[in-house]
């Protein structure tokens, strides 16, 4: 667990667990993408069969999937022992740090992007340390103002937040994209106008800007301009915090590089 901020929780209930599930893997992958789901505050009894918030991701599961086609990139989820973070366990987080290390045994030392909605994206930004991960994308992520963010230094954190979100807030979101950066980081967040915690509104939005933001990270186009510019500004900066998402076209920018 080199890099990542977790530490310290306990791994009952892993016996036979497998937290690293591909959507695809072709021969020779040369980067990766790991995608995180939602979950409770306290809870540990495991994820049931019909696991509504993993479902929620399938959607980004198929855009990013079309978006990194033939580009030699894995795509996979993690999946959880645990419905709950459940304090200072962190499980969620250790799950996502167990995944890495297999990807990593797997694929050797490829640029890795994680995602992660919810608790999902708070796990995602506490294992974001890992030496695999060179960027993350959150998705209204669970933030506690005593989250650590050091670890995070030198990556890209592109972090998505409604404004009409209740379950967590996007005012703790901007402030740990604001410690983030003071820390190193290369942070960007935008607003989801109109849109809240379960992503129903402006579906399309999320799951277009989420995949090509992520190939952008993989290095397959560029960044748009405005994350672009945002990520480049200094780190005591207000402005790379609050870019509204615009609306995002069906088709995506033209591929220029392969990872």
């Amino acid at each position: 667990m080199s890099g990542a901020a977790v530490s310290g929780a306990t791994a009952d209930g892993a016996v036979g667990h497998r937290a690293l599930h591909w959507r695809t893997r072709p021969d020779g992958a040369r980067a990766a993408v790991l995608v995180l789901h939602g979950g409770e505050e306290h809870n540990l009894g495991r994820p049931a069969r019909l696991n509504l918030p993993l479902l929620r991701m399938n959607g980004f599961l198929r855009v990013l999937t079309r978006a990194t086609a033939d580009a030699g990139v894995a795509v996979g989820t993690v999946r959880y022992r645990h419905r709950g973070w459940n304090g200072p366990r962190a499980d969620a987080a250790q799950d996502a740090v167990t995944a890495l290390d297999e990807l990593a045994s797997l694929l050797g030392p490829v640029p890795t992007v994680l995602i992660g909605h919810s608790m999902g994206g708070r796990a995602a930004l506490q294992a974001g340390g890992h030496p695999a991960v060179t960027g993350l994308i959150a998705l209204a992520p669970w933030c506690p103002a005593e989250d650590p963010c050091e670890h995070l230094a030198g990556r890209d954190v592109l972090m998505l937040h409604g404004d009409r979100d209740t379950v967590t807030a996007p005012a703790d979101t901007r402030a740990f994209a604001a410690r983030s950066r003071a820390a190193g980081a290369r942070v960007c967040g935008y607003t989801v106008t109109g849109s809240g915690h379960a992503m129903l509104q402006r579906v399309p939005d999320w799951h277009r800007a989420t995949a090509r933001l992520t190939a952008a990270l993989l290095g397959l186009h560029p960044l748009p301009a405005e994350t672009a510019a945002a990520l480049a500004l200094p780190p005591a900066s207000a402005e790379a915090l609050a870019l509204p998402l615009p609306r995002q076209p069906r088709r995506a920018a033209a591929r220029t590089t392969s990872p």
